[in-house]
């Protein structure tokens, strides 16, 4: 006898490898939105997960349960008959996630009524420890009225992880299923361990305007620095993110300042660190060097055959921030064409030693799927005593991921 895997699993860790070896259970609700975690299903595959689906019969009324076979190569449970099918969910799965969650969905669960096969299913996931996720998906005003905030804060008492809808249109909509597989995975192989964590991140570029309409900056799409405040929010941190213009779409939930010119950004950290005395100060952006001695108010005419600028150098923001902020942990960032690994691992530990970061990831640029504009990096972190803590080609959500378990802890060292 041999068995033939459905064709659905081919996905399996095309992407990344991070949730290799790990199931989830998806439970699907009756919002009209539930189309969205077919996407979710199959992201979360791409990741390496096996997923098992539980849908609810007024869900089933929706999309047919074969549906949720064909996106996941399993079975669809939308009623547990004689067999122990719940019981045994629970017990292969590393997590569950419901998305989406009806108001009904998440009344019943914050009070133990366990009548479709998803509230069943998260009855026995709390029974056994498991981690579960709730993605609440309805109109704003029932999202907002007080029975269902009662019922969110009981589920998040009973140790429920909630991510919040998006709010647009009079609707608590269905976040993105990128973000709503981002939270799943930190959860997964997280939890929030880094509540009450203070985290304040930079990210993207900045630009040194020479006129209203032209200006000096960078490639830099601040993908690196978002995916280090996603991270970090998703792991139960308070969050600020202070960014340039952005190539990336930052989740909503972010606590978010955006600026213009290095300048702008020392001046909105230097607020941040007042204010907030963060824990960890992560400065992945990648702030201009130089500014023009003189930008202009008007458009200077396109007639002109030559213009002669004056560059001048802008603030070090990493050598201030250090100065202001001596009780964080600061994380610093260097991007390199270097030539080798011990060129690149040189110039950081310069860097590292001139700015006092506690640490320094230093990546190469230059070079295919690492850099500037792209998810991957080819990188090396370095603690400040000068020792290699990782190193290789990995996603950035991965790096972010790394970064954060360091930044923690040194924090427990404190």
């Amino acid at each position: 006898m041999f068995s033939i895997d459905h064709p659905s699993k081919d996905i399996i860790g095309k992407s990344a490898r991070t949730l290799l070896d790990h199931s989830i259970l998806l439970g699907v609700t009756a919002s009209v939105s539930l189309y969205r975690s077919l996407d979710l299903a199959r992201e979360l595959m791409r990741r390496g997960a096996e997923v098992y689906t539980v849908v609810s019969p007024s869900a089933a009324k929706l999309i047919s349960p074969e549906m949720w076979e064909w996106a996941t190569g399993n079975k669809a449970y939308v009623k547990f008959g004689g067999e122990i099918g719940h019981v045994e969910l629970a017990r292969k799965t590393s997590g569950m996630v419901i998305a989406p969650a009806t108001a009904n969905t998440i009344a019943k669960i914050a009070h133990g009524i366990a009548d479709t096969s998803v509230t069943l299913a998260a009855q026995i996931m709390m029974g056994v420890g498991k981690k579960i996720l709730l993605v609440p998906a309805m109109h704003e005003p029932m999202y907002r009225s007080p029975p269902l905030v009662r019922a969110l804060s009981i589920c998040e008492e009973m140790g429920i992880s909630i991510l919040p809808p998006v709010i647009e249109e009079g609707r608590a909509k269905y976040p993105d299923p990128t973000w709503v597989a981002d939270k799943t995975e930190a959860l997964i192989l997280r939890g929030e361990d880094l509540k009450k964590t203070k985290i304040l991140v930079t990210a993207g570029p900045t630009r040194e305007h020479l006129d209203p309409v032209r200006f000096m900056s960078n490639p830099s799409s601040g993908k690196m620095g978002v995916a280090i405040a996603s991270e970090a929010f998703y792991r139960g941190a308070s969050v600020k993110l202070i960014h340039g213009p952005l190539t990336v779409t930052p989740p909503p939930w972010l606590n978010k300042e955006e600026i213009t010119s290095t300048e702008d950004m020392l001046k909105a950290l230097s607020k941040a660190v007042k204010e907030n005395e963060p824990d960890a100060i992560i400065l992945a952006a990648a702030p201009a060097d130089f500014k023009f001695s003189v930008s202009e108010e008007k458009k200077i005419s396109s007639e002109i055959q030559r213009v002669n600028v004056v560059l001048e150098a802008t603030p070090k923001i990493a050598q201030i921030i250090r100065k202001e902020a001596r009780e964080s942990i600061i994380v610093g960032f260097a991007a390199e064409t270097a030539s080798s690994e011990e060129e690149l691992i040189e110039r950081a530990l310069k860097k590292l030693d001139k700015y006092e970061f506690d640490m320094i990831l230093a990546n190469y640029v230059g070079i295919p799927d690492s850099g500037f504009g792209v998810d991957t990096d080819v990188a090396v972190l370095i603690d400040s005593n000068g020792k290699i803590l990782e190193k290789g080609f990995k996603l950035k959500r991965e790096w972010a991921r790394i970064i954060l378990d360091y930044v923690k802890d040194m924090l427990r060292r404190r």
